[in-house]
């Protein structure tokens, strides 16, 4: 089965649909069902890609040593927010992986169950 590939219209419904509670309140439950192995593939990715390598290392230690505490903090805070937004890029892109995953396992079953019982659903 090939990948499935979303329009940005799609991904914009989707995304809108995630302001429904009830269907958000499920994403946490699988989420926080999942975190432990969620983790660890994260930060493998994150790994991978270098982001938090010998450069941010340097970074997160010139930052530290600035003698100025507003230009600290000012660093500080700037790291902060964009290890969330990477953060949350690379989660998202293990979120679709993970969806995509779970309906590969869901078509496989059903298939599954359809040469088992001989029942076409």
């Amino acid at each position: 089965m090939p990948d499935r590939r979303y329009s940005a219209e799609e991904v914009d419904a989707a995304v809108a649909a995630l302001a429904d509670p009830e269907r958000f309140a499920h994403a946490q439950e699988i989420v926080t069902h999942a975190a432990p192995g969620l983790q660890h593939v994260l930060n493998e990715a994150l790994a991978e890609g270098g982001w938090f390598g010998g450069a941010h290392e340097a970074q997160i230690s010139r930052v530290a040593l600035d003698e100025d505490p507003e230009e600290r903090l000012r660093a500080i805070r700037t790291l902060v927010a964009e290890e969330t937004r990477l953060g949350m890029l690379v989660g998202v892109a293990v979120g679709l992986e993970l969806a995509h995953e779970l309906m590969r396992s869901h078509e496989t079953h059903e298939t599954n169950e359809t040469h088992e019982t001989g029942d076409e659903r």
